[in-house]
């Protein structure tokens, strides 16, 4: 039978509930006090099983329970303790819904006993036919919402006697008349009934509509608001069912709230896969910069680190990219202090001033002369000396040599040989994070480089999901489903994959965010190089061989934080 848009998901007629019950001694939650299981599983009406059994909760049961209950001390003491009945009441509750009256009672109970005896709590979807009742049901409409009361003005089969069996069975019955009566507010699925127990406006709620149209399939979803400016990006495995949860009591964020009620209508851009919506979606949050999305999403605030172009060069964080550039960073903070480090280790200027060449390359520099400079890095060096501490940063950049990273590493030894421990230590983790990013710069840039790489990855159903990737940039993707010759598909996505041109700096113009999902996408198990115009290839001489050295790093840094 084919499900109704309202039925997408889990429908409550093939959700497997099982409905319990527990009776206590009263106390509080623990390895002891349950005297009594009951619990009923139903699935569409239907009456698969029944679960019952007397516990002995290995104390005492107070007078006021046995007045209550009827369960005596003598009742229970030939009965199995609770690490006995666990594993038997787990297993039927297996895969199933759990569903009580005041449910945070019974599986605080629940979760306190598996604890104390070593059993994992299976944490399943919980229903609490109390809340729900409160949801369903106004105040005016009942006299309470006791089970006794709600059984009562249900008409329920069972009446509830403070016994487990036939207390599940109550709750079994009041359960079905809520869901029945949920159906004229659109909740037929479980997941909208998990998403309903939460309060929701009427607004919110009637909102749902709008994602009536999209469609069951991976993609980029655009809120817009009154005038179809955009006010928020996102991505989703499937389109529909993600908008939806917008409209229900599961979105708590009060700006996305705010969000949803201005919007008038959403728009969904359907994708061959996850790796296409994820680009999709960074190349519009760059191109209209939604209100509501988190600003640290926008591709566009990364910083690079850059020689000067004058006599004594000295390194300027920029925003804009250039051969030559190591970046990029995502933060100025951060590529300010990877500056300082190089700068520190190459001894090169700081200073900002702008120096003019005057004499040719034996002439010293202008400012050490006129004494306006105290940097110790230029001093009253030529430009010929000068030199080396510019081609050892040039050098760590293109990935030929990492004679900078070796002198930053000799400074930390001499440090900690002096016992300057904590000079060290903040030396250590400042040449730590340069690393990080050289590794991080040289990586991206690789794959920039390639002015076509196509490759597949295994799609969990026997086919594959094929990307072209141009530069750095998703030029075209597409999937060959199983039992699909995946070459064809390639050759069709490579005809009529984007144009993409290489642009200036490290990374051809593409942008950083894109070029590190790219990258994240293509270093996943089981991706496949299909073909490549040019080697992929990393410098030799980068970041990449001192993992050893910056896991050393990480162990000292932790055992610092220990001690």
């Amino acid at each position: 039978m084919q499900l109704t848009f309202d039925e997408l998901g889990t429908p409550l007629r093939d959700t497997t509930f099982v409905i319990v019950d527990l009776e206590t001694t009263g106390g509080a939650p623990g390895p002891r006090g349950i005297t009594e299981i009951g619990a009923v599983k139903v699935r569409g009406g239907e009456t698969l099983g029944e679960f019952a059994t007397l516990v002995d909760p290995g104390a005492p049961i107070p007078p006021q329970i046995v007045a209550l209950t009827g369960i005596t001390s003598a009742m229970v003491s030939a009965a199995p303790r609770i690490e006995s009945v666990l594993p038997a009441f787990l297993e039927f509750a297996s895969g199933a819904v759990l569903v009580a009256h005041n449910a945070g009672f019974d599986t605080t109970f629940l979760r306190a006993a598996c604890q104390a005896h070593g059993y994992a709590w299976p944490r399943p979807p919980v229903v609490c036919t109390l809340r729900l009742a409160r949801r369903v049901l106004a105040p005016e409409q009942t006299g309470g919402y006791r089970l006794s009361a709600l059984a009562a003005l249900l008409g329920a089969r069972t009446k509830p006697t403070h016994r487990a069996l036939d207390d599940a069975h109550a709750t079994v019955d009041v359960l079905h008349a809520l869901l029945e009566r949920l159906g004229s507010v659109g909740v037929h699925s479980l997941e909208e009934l998990l998403d309903y127990l939460p309060d929701v406006t009427p607004a919110q709620r009637r909102k749902r509509g709008l994602a009536a149209h999209l469609p069951d399939k991976p993609g980029v979803y655009l809120f817009l608001g009154p005038g179809d400016e955009v006010l928020y990006v996102g991505t989703a495995k499937n389109l529909r069912r993600r908008v939806r949860q917008y409209f229900t009591g599961s979105e708590s964020r009060g700006r996305i709230r705010e969000m949803v009620a201005l919007a008038g209508r959403v728009d969904g851009i359907e994708c061959a896969h996850a790796l296409e919506a994820q680009v999709r979606e960074l190349r519009l949050l760059a191109a209209h910069r939604p209100a509501y999305n988190r600003r640290s999403k926008n591709p566009r605030k990364v910083w690079w680190v850059v020689l000067t172009d004058e006599a004594f060069p000295r390194l300027s964080v920029v925003r804009r990219a250039r051969d030559g550039a190591l970046g990029p960073f995502n933060s100025r903070t951060r590529a300010k202090a990877a500056a300082e480090t190089l700068a520190s280790v190459a001894r090169l200027r700081t200073c900002t001033q702008r120096i003019a060449r005057t004499g040719g390359d034996s002439s010293p520099c202008v400012l050490a002369e006129l004494d306006r400079c105290g940097a110790p890095c230029a001093g009253r060096q030529t430009v010929e000396q000068y030199r080396p501490g510019v081609r050892l940063v040039t050098e760590l950049v293109a990935g030929t040599s990492d004679a900078a990273l070796h002198a930053a590493r000799e400074q930390v030894e001499a440090l900690a040989a002096a016992q300057h421990f904590e000079r060290a230590a903040q030396r250590r983790d400042e040449l730590a994070a340069l690393l990080r990013a050289v590794h991080r710069g040289h990586r991206l840039a690789s794959l920039a480089a390639i002015a076509e790489l196509v490759a597949a990855a295994p799609d969990g159903n026997g086919g594959w999901e094929i990307a072209v990737i141009r530069h750095g940039r998703l030029a075209s993707a597409g999937v060959a489903r199983r039992g699909v010759p995946p070459m064809p598909v390639v050759d069709t996505l490579v005809a009529s994959a984007e144009t993409v041109l290489p642009g200036e700096g490290p990374l051809r113009g593409a942008g950083s965010e894109e070029v590190a999902v790219l990258l994240r996408w293509l270093s996943r198990p089981g991706v496949r190089l299909v073909r490549t115009t040019d080697p992929w290839v990393e410098p030799v001489r980068g970041a990449g061989g001192w993992d050893p050295w910056l896991r050393r790093a990480a162990t000292a840094v932790s055992l610092e934080a220990v001690g």
